[in-house]
């Protein structure tokens, strides 16, 4: 069973309500980011559901539990909810009921519709309609019923907006409560996450559509049995493990597993599988795994292999008996990760993430804003990633940026996006990684000539002022005064005969770190991999070194935004450098 719908409609909640557990405040930004899955015995349907279990009792397929996916909620994870819903037999969409149908729930029907999957709505924060009163019971019939007039107006209002919504994309709905065929209409339920009400006819109608259409399934029909891979990590005691989705078939201790690394795919026997106890999260185990000898889909579960370093989080697992099917899932692996990674020639921006289900929602939704991809890929972000978005840049600067999921970027590369003004977003809630670089287009657009001449070099001329070493290397502390110009940190210079020293590590104002120095103002400053006396030398003059290329921006654009003094100075610049590259500027 999968869990849909909008970021932020109680998704997690729900499950958690029903668990008992705490997985949404865990999540960043109280978000889901990735996919979890906890399995719901039959007891605990049995006991939330309470009186109402007596009529499912009399089905001839009992329900034997539920495996529950719970999926995130933006739109950018189309292919994360695509993947749920082809590994669900049902599902539960949770819409919140002062908010409506929003775009991703849209998303979220046409997943359940392609892939014909029969779902009820969870009609979610019913108790957050101005004038509810807070009722004892759990059920949402006798909630209602002592609601005053009005506010039980207002939620037939809510279930008639969600009832008309839904006639409109080609489905018959009603409130559960009015329903005679469940077949042939979608069953609305209001509920409470947060207080539980509603809870029991939720369950109690999901168990019985199961019954009705699920028959085949829960006759537990045998299939080819694969997995997907949520998180592979090191565990003390175990080793390297993965927790998976089990979606079909049987996986036993002896037999081997396929999947995928970043370049190559790995074949290995478990040597364990460890099942959590019935509503544990997988995300958010309270309890230790069980070691089991063989493990029935639909399961989520661990396996314990020291092969499975550097699996690919997001990737399908393939159980295989013998070497026919290690080869013939080899080979399916190979195609299915040819068509994740992305690597071109062509403009576009990098994008480095934690998982493949990240990574392909992620480019999903760039290519729906007609973004380009250069470059997607599993991992840290380098240094390399920053220089590739450089080369970019020169050609769009928009699209010459990195974009980073849920990874770190490495201390060379954050030092390279500094030096040359690489815009880098870094987030761990992907629909704030991509609202924030289309805000940042759409403001950089605005105002680009003053965001492009922001980040060229400026253009300064400072003085090694005499007696003021604190430091000979390691590196070099000096003071110096700013003669022309605004002085800033990370921006290279060179001396008097054209010759670049290095880099302006860090300013310092009255023992204060600080940005930039203006004319006039004296400061220490602080030069890696330089010697003073060797390099560098007191009363020495010295001034902004901008590349070429920047150089010859100013002098076609910028020209008129220098100051007489500023001009001067860069002027002096280009005369020193055509002296050792008659090119330099052109």
């Amino acid at each position: 069973m999968a869990v849909l719908g909008h970021v932020d409609s109680g998704k997690t909640s729900l499950l958690d309500r029903i668990r008992g557990t705490g997985v949404q405040g865990r999540e960043a930004g109280g978000i889901t980011q990735h996919i979890g899955a906890s399995f719901l015995p039959t007891e605990t349907i049995k006991e939330m559901c309470g009186p109402l279990y007596k009529k499912l009792e009399q089905a001839e397929n009992k329900v034997p539990g539920l495996l529950v996916i719970d999926t995130p909620g933006h739109e950018v994870f189309t292919n994360l909810r695509s993947r749920g819903g082809s590994a669900a037999d049902i599902a539960i969409l949770v819409v919140d009921v002062n908010r409506g149908f929003q775009p991703q729930t849209n998303e979220s029907l046409k997943i359940l519709q392609s892939r014909k999957v029969p779902f009820v709505v969870a009609l979610n924060k019913c108790d957050q309609i101005s004038g509810w009163r807070k009722s004892d019971t759990k059920f949402i019939s006798q909630a209602i019923k002592e609601q005053d007039a009005s506010i039980q107006t207002d939620l037939d209002q809510k279930i008639y907006d969600v009832v008309g919504t839904l006639s409109i994309l080609g489905y018959k709905s009603e409130a559960f409560y009015r329903i005679e065929d469940f077949k042939s209409e979608i069953a609305i339920v209001p509920i409470s996450a947060r207080s539980g009400v509603g809870i029991p006819e939720l369950l109690s109608v999901l168990v019985g559509l199961t019954q009705q259409y699920l028959q085949k399934r829960l006759d537990q029909e045998e299939k080819e049995p694969r997995g997907i891979v949520l998180e592979v990590k090191d565990e003390v005691g175990l080793g390297q493990t993965a927790n998976i989705i089990l979606i079909d078939g049987t996986i036993k201790k002896e037999n081997s597993i396929v999947v995928a690394k970043r370049d190559a795919v790995i074949v290995t026997k478990p040597k364990a599988l460890l099942l959590p106890k019935p509503l544990d999260e997988m995300r958010d185990p309270r309890d230790k795994f069980k070691p089991v000898s063989q493990v029935d889909a639909a399961a989520g579960l661990k396996i314990a292999s020291p092969d499975l370093e550097g699996v690919l989080p997001g990737s399908t697992l393939y159980v295989a008996k013998n070497n026919e099917e290690i080869e013939k899932y080899t080979k399916l692996i190979e195609s299915e990760m040819k068509s994740v990674f992305v690597d071109t020639e062509t403009n576009g921006i990098i994008l480095k993430c934690d998982t493949i289900g990240s990574l392909e929602a992620i480019i999903e939704m760039l290519k729906r804003s007609q973004v380009p991809v250069a470059k997607a890929d599993i991992g840290p972000v380098t240094r390399r990633d920053v220089i590739e978005a450089k080369a970019i840049k020169e050609k769009d600067r928009h699209l010459g940026i990195v974009l980073a999921f849920n990874v770190k970027v490495l201390p060379d590369a954050k030092e390279e996006s500094e030096t040359s003004h690489i815009k880098l977003f870094e987030d761990k809630v992907i629909y704030s990684l991509i609202d924030n670089y289309n805000a940042w287009v759409e403001e950089d657009s605005a105002n680009e000539e003053d965001a492009m001449f922001a980040e060229i070099t400026p253009i300064a001329k400072f003085s090694f002022m005499k007696g003021m070493v604190f430091r000979n290397k390691d590196p070099a502390v000096f003071g110096v005064r700013v003669d022309v110009g605004n002085l800033k940190h990370k921006i290279p210079f060179m001396n008097m005969a054209g010759r670049k020293v290095g880099y302006i590590h860090q300013l310092q104002l009255d023992k204060k770190t600080v940005s930039d120095a203006k004319t006039g103002d004296e400061v220490a400053c602080s030069v890696k991999d330089v010697t003073i006396g060797r390099q560098i030398f007191e009363e020495e003059v010295y001034y902004t070194f901008p590349p070429s290329h920047e150089a010859k921006q100013i002098l076609r654009k910028f020209m008129h935004k220098l100051s007489a003094e500023e001009l001067e100075v860069f002027n002096e610049i280009v005369r020193i450098q055509r002296e050792i590259e008659p090119i330099y500027g052109y």
